[in-house]
């Protein structure tokens, strides 16, 4: 009943493996794979096979951890909205008035959500069998790697279909499985390239560690989403999906959110006990006193809580103890906002589609201007102040360490960077959230268009410089990003002592580039909102 004769998995396999984007997904992931090993491949034109060469390691090494990041990334896309899928279309409760267990549920679902991802895993073993000829890395070493590879999809797996138990949306669902799956993969990652020299000692890690802990995480987490579903705490409530915020309040178990108390008020400020005053936009009001909150708290206050948690020991790491490694710190302000910034916007057009609101709203006296910034600006307020909550050490840093008071300037930049991304990715998210029709697409697309401006400008930058160190276009390659903030943070020219020789200050940086990304982010911002008005515009002549 659970693997063999399983409805929901029966079903969701047919579904999810006979669609086209199963195709085309295959097709990108091994294209991606193949051209990173095709243009990592050694240059040299004799390899030594006798004294372990560093080429064809390294290329080995980039091979798994591209396929690590990718499969990290893919896993809670795949199984994050496998019950928030079914309580959207509201299915939910007749899933569970069926006579299969919660425990055939939630294998099911597990299973079929990772299943076309195992297909992409395995696909892969062809081309990294094209390295092993190169030396430096054994078969044993191979399988281990896949086999940790696996034991990690299943356990990001669990945790994604776990968030699902406890939400009601995809989108909050994704970014808590996000928020808690990333740090877990990047000590993976950290921990198989500082256990490199040691090769026995990786291997017996990988045998008998990351399947045992594995394994334990996810019988733990299937067993708590099992026993959520036997007593669902979310089913009866006659149609009424608002949560009552001061009874969740009462009951909620560590942070609360209490909305007429600073700094809580800046993001949920109290409801509305008056009639509105004259010039205020109703959207704006509305979104932010309960459209954003009308489904609970709960994923607000655990995307505060693993935040700050995460960001006490980068806090005194980066800023405090070694002051040179203070755009580290940025960089994980920087991914936090990428993670929660598209949540609260992409679903600002597309919800109303969802709801079959949105032609009533286009008839109603509001401009398309007014309905367009009132839901940017509530989106953006929410996800700029909860980034600013990992934004306050750096005042504080700059205040209390010696070293930060000839870098006010660079500390400022920082903080500009900052704010320009927690605007680009509200705008790129309700950009997406006016072109597509339902929200997890939405969401799904926003995240990409991030990744690409964000992130691909570092990886080619990486592989530019690691494998092609003397060649002429890697200049153009680190020109490239100029698109992304984190590089800007990288190159905030910041006067630090970072070597051990006391009195030797070296300033690194380049202003270009952060010169280049504040005027390309401007003219993003700016073209995106043209693009918006003039979309909304169109729509707004055809339904009058």
């Amino acid at each position: 009943m659970y693997l063999v004769e399983n409805p929901v998995l029966q079903r969701e396999l047919l579904v999810n493996l006979r669609t086209s984007r199963a195709f085309v997904l295959l097709l990108l992931y091994q294209l991606i794979l193949a051209a990173l090993v095709y243009f990592a491949w050694p240059q040299d034109q004799r390899l030594d096979l006798t004294t372990n060469p560093a080429a064809a390691r390294n290329l080995v090494d980039l091979f798994f951890f591209g396929q690590y990041l990718l499969a990290s990334l893919m896993a809670p896309s795949f199984a994050a909205g496998a019950i928030t899928g079914e309580k959207e279309r509201l299915t939910y409760e007749m899933l569970l008035a069926s006579p299969l267990r919660p425990g055939a549920i939630v294998v099911g679902k597990l299973v079929a959500s990772l299943t076309h991802l195992g297909v992409l895993i395995f696909s892969s073993l062809p081309i990294v069998m094209l390295c092993l000829p190169l030396g430096g890395v054994s078969v044993y070493e191979l399988l281990a790697a896949y086999l940790g590879l696996i034991v990690s999809v299943l356990t990001f797996g669990a945790i994604s279909i776990a968030c699902s138990s406890y939400f009601k949306r995809t989108s909050a669902s994704l970014v808590v499985s996000y928020l808690l799956i990333l740090p877990l993969a990047m000590t993976a990652i950290l921990a198989w390239y500082w256990l490199t020299n040691l090769g026995q000692f990786r291997l017996l890690l990988t045998l008998t560690l990351v399947p045992g802990v594995g394994l334990a995480l996810c019988i733990t987490l299937l067993a708590n989403t099992s026993a959520r579903l036997l007593h669902p705490p979310d089913v009866g409530s006659e149609g009424n999906e608002v949560v009552d915020l001061e009874r969740e309040a009462k009951e909620a178990v560590g942070l609360v959110i209490q909305r007429d108390q600073f700094p809580d008020m800046l993001f949920a400020p109290a409801k509305r006990d008056t009639l509105m005053p004259d010039g205020t936009n109703p959207v704006f009001d509305k979104e932010i006193r309960s459209e954003i909150f009308s489904q609970g708290t709960l994923m607000l206050r655990v995307v505060i809580q693993v935040s700050m948690v995460l960001a006490i020991p980068l806090m005194a790491l980066c800023l405090y103890i070694a002051p040179a490694y203070a755009p580290w710190y940025i960089a994980y302000v920087l991914l936090f906002n990428m993670l929660v910034g598209p949540v609260f916007s992409a679903g600002s057009v597309t919800s109303e589609r969802e709801r079959q609101t949105l032609d009533l709203l286009l008839t109603t006296a509001i401009t398309p201007w007014q309905i367009l910034w009132g839901k940017l600006l509530a989106g953006l307020r929410v996800s700029s102040v909860l980034t600013s909550f990992l934004l306050w050490p750096v005042l504080l840093a700059s205040v209390m360490v010696s070293s930060y008071w000839t870098n006010l300037l660079a500390v400022g930049g920082y903080l500009g960077i900052v704010m320009l991304s927690c605007v680009t990715t509200a705008m790129l998210a309700l950009f997406t959230s006016v072109i597509f029709r339902k929200t997890s697409v939405s969401l799904m697309t926003a995240y990409l268009l991030i990744l690409l401006l964000y992130a691909v400008p570092l990886a080619a930058r990486f592989f530019a410089e690691r494998f092609f160190p003397a060649h002429e276009a890697v200049q153009y390659v680190i020109r490239s990003g100029l698109t992304s903030p984190f590089a800007a943070a990288f190159a905030m020219p910041l006067d630090v002592e970072i070597s051990t020789e006391i009195g030797s200050p070296a300033v690194i940086g380049d202003l270009w580039l952060v010169t280049a990304y504040a005027i390309f982010t401007v003219a993003l911002n700016i073209g995106l909102l043209v693009a918006m008005m003039w979309l909304f515009n169109k729509r707004w002549r055809v339904s009058q």
